[in-house]
């Protein structure tokens, strides 16, 4: 097992999307990185060349984040790759197969959707934050970090996806329970709030949503991209909000700014 100067930051879903913004902002913060996802290596070449050529070593494991096996061997391939981890974003999710009124929604489907987007990142934390006590107590100036990227939807209903916005606000609830448990050891836990991120999983309403923000959606009348998301990870990365475990970041452009 090798050990690294350089911190390491896991990214979970962080050959894409959101997920590369976060991994690009961070790459640039000196990080080595760790990315996984649910495809081959063979399918985010150019999204790694990409990082590595930001002069970031990055370690791609394939990792179903729902299955506790796969994300054992994930944390396992880490630790005897880089012998370190320093911040964990859990990033990676997945939009239901298709959108139904509560009415009508199905169980498989929400049994899929909120194994991948809660309980995946919930076990997932317990297995770092545990590493993470290991490192603190052998090295006392370790400045661990968990990152959960939430969205708009933990906290703003949309009836045709109940098991969605269900996920995203199990997953806020993470960030506090986190957040009070290891607050004794020194070790943070935040929360990233997105709103409406130019992706390839919003490119379906991306029509919809153009026409929402001509017409005023936003005070910010853009869409937010995934290096808005990026940029606010790098920021509690870096230290710079070490008294504010539990906080919650928006970053929607004012989407649910109450206004008149």
């Amino acid at each position: 097992m090798r050990c690294y100067m350089k911190r390491v930051a896991l990214i979970t879903g962080g050959a894409r999307g959101i997920g590369f913004g976060i991994a690009k902002c961070l790459a640039k913060e000196n990080y080595n990185l760790a990315v996984c996802g649910r495809s081959g290596e063979e399918s985010t070449t150019e999204a790694l060349s990409e990082l590595r050529k930001s002069g970031a070593e990055v370690l791609y494991c394939k990792c179903d984040i729902s299955d506790s096996e796969s994300r054992r061997n994930m944390i396992d391939k880490i630790k005897e790759n880089y012998g370190r981890l320093d911040t964990l974003v859990n990033n990676a999710g997945i939009a239901p197969s298709e959108r139904k009124d509560i009415l009508d929604a199905s169980e498989e489907s929400f049994d899929k959707l909120i194994s991948v987007n809660l309980k995946g990142p919930y076990f997932l934390t317990q297995l770092v934050a545990n590493w993470m006590i290991e490192q603190k107590k052998t090295d006392d100036s370790f400045q661990g970090k968990i990152v959960n990227v939430t969205s708009i939807s933990s906290t703003v209903a949309s009836v045709n996806r109940g098991d969605y916005c269900i996920s995203k606000a199990g997953l806020s609830m993470t960030t506090k329970l986190w957040a009070a448990r290891l607050g004794e050891f020194d070790i943070p836990a935040y929360e990233i709030r997105p709103g409406i991120i130019q992706t390839d999983m919003t490119s379906k309403v991306k029509g919809k949503y153009d026409k929402l923000i001509d017409e005023g959606l936003l005070p910010q009348a853009r869409w937010g991209y995934p290096e808005d998301i990026g940029k606010a990870v790098a920021m509690l990365a870096r230290g710079d909000m070490p008294y504010s475990t539990g906080c919650v970041l928006t970053v929607d452009g004012g989407l649910t700014l109450e206004r008149l």
